[in-house]
């Protein structure tokens, strides 16, 4: 829950659509107040996708402790229900450390689970799930879509044709418990946190797709078609994996498969990076109550430098440190 303004924060999150420098601000903070970083990011969870997700360096994460950041192998299924257990332990050991958890990133899902609870879905099924994806490959992710607004009209009117993994989770849900997605979601506990939401927002739409645009020329500068490249020679990955999902890994596969030709891919890459950076902007815009940072100047930042300090001076006191 969002803390009313008397009470300390439990955590401080900052949220944004990718590419805006929520990292960058992270890390600034942590120059001046005592912060452990956990990061909100169904990318940056996985081990060798480093390039193409922005992952914070080896000096950076010195810097500061940094968590949730390199916990699983490609192969596997990172879920928000994963993240809210992890979250949910993270952020007491951090406090029990007389430090501040900050959680930063832009995985909205993620950040919903923890501000309002998830609800009880049963786990991934991978052979339903091959079944599907092969379903999928012959008749097009949008035929599974008109049968998913057969059994759940409420999913299908919030997922989108084409949004393959979506549609997969909740035909899934369907199919192993009897109960559509959108019953169980209604039936959802809220965590007891004391949480303090802030979203760092881009000037302009605008601004921020060219400074996407820029952003993806540069990691193909560093090696990103390589690193992507030594994933598809591992023989064990498939793009269905939710590692592989990742906007650019995406399409740089298909790339590699023959599939699209580079400047294909290079071109429905920077595309989905900015309807992913829309999708955010969308879902910030309809919490309202989220304050939002335009910039990093002094008077931009200082609401969460005080949320910040009155998370300091609780810890202090509480701890005895």
């Amino acid at each position: 829950m969002t803390v009313p303004d008397s009470a300390p924060a439990d955590a401080v999150l900052i949220m944004g659509p990718t590419g805006t420098g929520k990292s960058e601000l992270a890390l600034t903070l942590a120059q001046e107040f005592p912060l452990e970083i956990v990061s909100v990011d169904s990318a940056l969870v996985y081990r060798g996708l480093d390039i193409g997700t922005a992952k914070p360096t080896a000096a950076e994460r010195a810097l500061t402790p940094h968590h949730l950041i390199d916990v699983c192998d490609p192969a596997e299924t990172y879920s928000a229900g994963r993240f809210l257990d992890d979250t949910l332990e993270l952020i007491p050991a951090i406090r029990r450390r007389c430090r501040i958890p900050l959680l930063v990133g832009g995985t909205m899902l993620y950040f919903r689970a923890l501000m309002r609870g998830l609800a009880t879905l049963p786990p991934a099924d991978s052979a339903l799930r091959a079944r599907l994806d092969a379903r999928a490959r012959g008749d097009g992710w949008p035929a599974l879509h008109a049968e998913l607004a057969r059994v759940d009209p409420a999913a299908a009117a919030r997922i989108q044709p084409a949004d393959g993994q979506r549609i997969q989770r909740a035909l899934e849900v369907f199919e192993l418990t009897g109960e559509t997605i959108s019953d169980r979601q209604r039936r959802v506990t809220a965590t007891s946190l004391r949480l303090s939401a802030h979203a760092l927002m881009p000037f302009t739409r605008d601004e921020l797709y060219q400074r996407l645009d820029r952003r993806f020329d540069a990691m193909l500068a560093a090696g990103l078609v390589e690193e992507v490249r030594i994933l598809h020679r591992r023989g064990d990955l498939t793009p269905e994996l939710p590692s592989l999902r990742s906007v650019g890994y995406r399409q740089l596969w298909a790339y590699l498969e023959g599939r699209m030709t580079m400047t294909e891919a290079v071109a429905a890459a920077k595309r989905a990076t900015r309807n992913l950076a829309k999708r955010q902007l969308t879902w910030l815009r309809s919490e309202p109550a989220i304050p939002w940072m335009v910039g990093l100047e002094d008077q931009q930042l200082a609401p969460i430098k005080s949320v910040l300090c009155d998370a300091a001076a609780r810890s202090w006191t509480e701890t005895l440190c």
